[in-house]
């Protein structure tokens, strides 16, 4: 459903489903304390008069803080509503949806691949780095940096600092100590390689003299830490061309310069297997995921969930840890209140480790509760965003779909207390403008459709679900993810 905004309305009106949620949400603190169907089998909730009256003050404060005055607000019909109404032209505003954008930077890190073409991509080991105006330390500062930003090398006019372009197209200089190539395995090899013969001098200064022995004359200083790349070196010393003058130094005050590398796996065969339920499908379709996953445990597949994708690639950001090609992600979308048990149950049941991928819309008292869903990541599951009301976001204005992108997360993370970073876009649509906009709203990760068992780093918004359907066989399923 869409929620239209009305010129001229009062304030009141347009914090009233604000009100609502906060009203619910008053109740569900005290819900979650008391017996419920899920424990008595019955469909009455047993409240004390205490109960009433703690209830009637949480949402009597809720109301206050959110219009300064003790009039209530309507409750609606007990689902989680948007924070702001969704306007139907390109006005609307999302400025009342706060959300963490901590890890944006490091997300976008995470994504980044190896760099357009003829461009040097180093990342930020330190927790911050100054961008200076010169290669020293007491130059003015032209920016910071912080662990995980990536920064485009152009040069190293030495050995301590690097010459970096930044995203903004600022251009300064860093230490080089604090920043790293960002590589593969299999191109790691190459990389040193472009720095083969390279040296610098790890003194404070050294002669340069004409002949290749102590007693020739000196013929000039190379200040430390320049980079020399020598013509020869014979024994002790070495022919090196400095200034416009060629003559001979000391190989003892001479070391191979190469700067810090983070090996980072850049493409990952871990196929995602999208099951998504519809209703009259949904026993069929719980049977194929038991079915599926028990014939991929026997041929040595492992099932992780996005959320420990996320912990891996953030992992690999320092230590290059590499993520085998003999896992996959269960995910499943289409989830209600009518069948979120059954589903549960199915998939504890299989012992199988999934990403449950939630429309906000069918959370609240009358839906999916707080309570299901903390139970949900209690037993291991992952739970994550299917947007608010599960519209096609390419259809709907930028401020629609930001809405539908933010608000579901901010309702998520509240409801279970963790972190969501992955939305299935409904019916598997995205395009550059919906990815950029999940980019904003703090996602890693974007669930969209395709049949590829492999994808990149530069594809983590755009990752291909494999669609399984219940008609399929569990070896069917088991080539899809084998490549075979």
């Amino acid at each position: 459903m869409v929620h239209r905004s009305h010129p001229g309305r009062s304030r009141a009106n347009t914090l009233r489903p604000f009100v609502a949620f906060l009203i619910i949400a008053s109740f569900g603190i005290l819900f979650a304390g008391c017996k419920g169907p899920e424990d008595s089998g019955s469909q009455d909730f047993v409240f004390t008069q205490e109960n009433l009256d703690q209830a009637h003050q949480l949402a009597q404060n809720a109301v206050q803080q959110a219009t300064g005055s003790g009039t209530a607000a309507q409750t609606g019909t007990g689902t989680s509503p948007y924070l702001e109404p969704i306007d139907t032209g390109s006005g609307a505003s999302s400025q009342g949806v706060v959300l963490d954008l901590s890890m944006l930077s490091t997300y976008n890190s995470i994504r980044q691949g190896q760099g357009a073409a003829g461009q040097d991509v180093y990342q930020v080991t330190n927790t911050f780095l100054n961008v200076r105006k010169t290669p020293s330390t007491g130059a003015e500062s032209v920016g910071t940096l912080h662990n995980g930003d990536n920064v485009v090398v152009m040069s190293f006019p030495n050995a301590a600092w690097a010459q970096v372009k930044l995203s903004d197209g600022t251009q300064g200089y860093v230490s080089i100590r604090y920043i790293a190539k960002v590589t593969t395995n299999d191109q790691l090899a190459a990389e040193k390689a472009k720095f083969d013969g390279q040296y610098y001098v790890h003194y404070a200064f050294v002669n340069m003299r004409k002949e290749a022995n102590q007693q020739s004359d000196k013929i000039g200083e190379i200040p430390g830490q320049t980079i020399v790349k020598p013509d020869s070196i014979s024994g002790d010393w070495a022919k090196v061309t400095y200034n416009g003058q060629t003559g001979y130094v000391s190989k003892s005050y001479l070391a191979p310069f190469m700067p810090y590398f983070v090996v980072r796996q850049n493409s990952y065969t871990l196929p995602v297997l999208h099951y998504q339920l519809s209703s009259g499908q949904e026993d069929s379709m719980l049977k194929a995921i038991a079915d599926d996953t028990a014939a991929l445990k026997q041929k040595g597949i492992s099932f992780i969930t996005f959320s420990a994708f996320r912990d891996k690639l953030i992992a690999q950001q320092s230590n290059g840890t590499q993520i085998n090609d003999t896992s996959a992600i269960v995910a499943v979308t289409g989830i209600t209140p009518d069948n979120v048990k059954k589903v549960s149950d199915a998939l504890l049941a299989a012992h199988v480790p999934a990403t449950l991928f939630i429309n906000t819309k069918d959370v609240g008292l009358s839906g999916i509760t707080q309570k299901t869903l903390l139970t949900l990541s209690a037993n291991g599951f992952d739970i994550q965003s299917a947007g608010h009301t599960g519209d096609d976001l390419r259809a709907l204005t930028n401020s629609q779909a930001q809405l539908e992108l933010q608000q579901s997360r901010k309702i998520l993370e509240e409801m279970t207390n963790k972190p969501v970073f992955a939305v299935a876009y409904p019916l598997g649509g995205t395009n550059e403008r919906i990815m950029q906009l999940a980019d904003q709203a703090g996602y890693l990760f974007g669930l969209a459709g395709g049949s590829e068992r492999t994808y990149t780093r530069d594809q983590l918004l755009d990752i291909p679900g494999i669609d399984i359907f219940p008609t399929m066989s569990a070896d069917e399923v088991v080539k899809l993810v084998r490549g075979s």
